[in-house]
């Protein structure tokens, strides 16, 4: 099956249940957005999917293509086809873009296959090109001195040039000014395609003005309340997370 599916996960950091009991699937070829207050579990979920330590799995699976990944490591589920991008990417002293990604990708290849250079080196130019990135960047430390926009366009370079089957962006739009946001989205936009799955965590709907997703899923209270299309987005923006809560103890 080519699809990203969680099933009834619930995740505990201590003693305090934050993920409770969670469904979705996010099929190949598709985006979905999940959008949500403070505090309603998001980015609990995003460290999950990528295998932060801190969390505990109390029960459920994450299925991609078939497979739990909830048994891999993380550097498993990189080379499976995961990607995560971070709301605060990390800074690598000592270590430049151009060679964590040729690490990355080489991690890949089968034992005894190398990446050629010239390749190499046209493909990440091309990606840095699009990004509106200077070329010189291949030579920074990664993430260090960067800006949150500079920060932001580095992990959907690495999404470029990684080609995952699945991608979790986890509000990929926070710090961004108008112009980052667009040429980041842009990039995102190129990858969409029927091989990648992506699913979008955002606070604010004005990134799925860039970014238009297929479906969109409403967290809150560590699960999935309501669903619908882009236009669930917009009735969000316009009446807020109270009403979300409000229908939601209608409900009950």
């Amino acid at each position: 099956m080519s699809s990203l599916v969680i099933k009834n996960l619930h995740v505990n950091i201590g003693d305090k249940e934050i993920v409770k009991g969670l469904s979705l699937e996010i099929e190949k070829g598709k985006v979905h957005a999940i959008m949500g207050p403070n505090g309603s579990g998001k980015s609990t979920l995003a460290k999950v999917l990528g295998g932060h330590p801190d969390y505990t799995i109390t029960s459920g699976e994450v299925l991609m293509d078939g497979v739990n990944i909830l048994e891999m490591q993380p550097d498993e589920r990189a080379r499976k086809g995961l990607f995560l991008a971070f709301q605060y990417p990390m800074e690598i002293p000592g270590v430049t873009i151009a060679n964590f990604i040729r690490a990355a990708l080489s991690s890949r290849l089968a034992e005894g296959e190398e990446l050629e250079a010239t390749d190499y080196y046209a493909q990440l130019y091309a990606k840095m090109d699009a990004l509106e990135m200077p070329r010189a960047f291949t030579s920074r430390f990664v993430n260090e001195g960067f800006s949150g926009g500079e920060k932001k366009r580095n992990e959907i370079l690495q999404m470029a040039m990684l080609k995952p089957k699945y991608a979790v962006l986890d509000e990929t739009d926070s710090g961004l000014d108008i112009d980052a946001l667009r040429i980041v989205s842009g990039g995102v936009n190129a990858q969409k395609g029927p091989d990648i799955g992506i699913l979008l965590i955002t606070h604010y709907q004005r990134l799925l003005d860039y970014i238009v997703p297929d479906h969109v899923h409403v967290m809150v209270n560590g699960k999935i309340v309501l669903d619908g299309g882009k236009d669930l987005a917009l009735e969000l923006e316009a009446k807020g997370y109270d009403w979300v809560k409000e229908e939601e103890t209608a409900n009950v």
